[in-house]
């Protein structure tokens, strides 16, 4: 089944389904990540109590990911983007595909294995109290990180975390971690417009955690853990300085108003 308009969000083909069974669902956001996702997602059904699973591929082209996978991980969907855009686009399609199933809230998780999955009911703790914006934290009390590189690190904690929380008008700490959790009400405000194509990169996650607090919604952090492999390469699709340049270039544009 094909669903977007490329206006909206783009088009994407659910490839597995199966009925909603809970009032929240967690999309976990993957392209190419190989035996890492299906690792995470077998160990994510540990938490099938209060959760629906559902996957936002990107594309991915490493055959990772079928419909075999989520019948055996009792995953609820596999939603396969076929339109352009990068993360934020992935983040319209899962958004448009969690409101259309009635969910009342969902957890975002990126799928590289390197978040703790501890922090699932966390999350859903803080929707459930009714908070609309939940981001996940290694850096308050409760939290963790295991060799977190440093000029990442640095670069949280000295431009990107306090460049959002003086526009937003709270104080993040840890803003470019991708385990957050959306109320409903949230994305679904008309005044945020979640659903534009303008969002195709990583501004939407910058974009919500500024909207959230500055126009009155409820947002807190939770502790969270994240841990990155001791050698070999850095699991992130953020590579070299080109791919940070044209982060703190989104972020410059967001923090500026570029998607008021």
């Amino acid at each position: 089944m094909i669903r977007g308009n490329e206006i909206k969000c783009p088009r994407y083909e659910v490839v597995y389904e199966r009925q909603r069974a809970k009032r929240w669902a967690i999309c976990v956001f993957v392209i190419n990540e190989g035996e890492k996702i299906r690792k995470q997602l077998r160990a994510m059904q540990e938490y099938a109590a209060i959760v629906d699973v559902i996957v936002a591929d990107g594309g991915s082209t490493d055959g990772s990911l079928d419909a075999e996978l989520m019948k055996d991980t009792g995953a609820k969907a596999l939603l396969v983007k076929r339109g352009a855009g990068k993360l934020s686009a992935q983040m319209r399609m899962a958004f448009d595909y969690v409101l259309s199933e009635g969910y009342e809230g969902v957890v975002v998780i990126d799928g590289n294995g390197k978040d703790g999955l501890e922090g699932i009911p966390r999350m859903v703790e803080a929707l459930e109290q009714g908070y609309d914006h939940v981001q996940g934290s290694r850096f308050i009390p409760g939290g963790h990180h295991e060799n977190t590189p440093l000029a990442r690190y640095l670069a949280v904690n000295l431009l990107h975390a306090p460049m959002i929380s003086m526009v937003a008008g709270f104080r993040y700490t840890d803003t470019t971690n991708g385990f957050r959790a959306y109320s409903a009400r949230l994305l679904s405000d008309d005044r945020i417009g979640v659903f534009r194509p303008c969002f195709d990169r990583y501004q939407l996650h910058y974009h919500l955690a500024i909207c959230a607090a500055s126009d009155g919604y409820r947002v807190c952090e939770v502790p969270v853990s994240r841990r990155y492999p001791a050698s070999g390469k850095t699991p992130t699709k953020i590579n070299g300085i080109g791919g940070l340049v044209a982060v703190f270039s989104q972020l410059w544009d967001v923090c500026r108003g570029k998607y008021d």
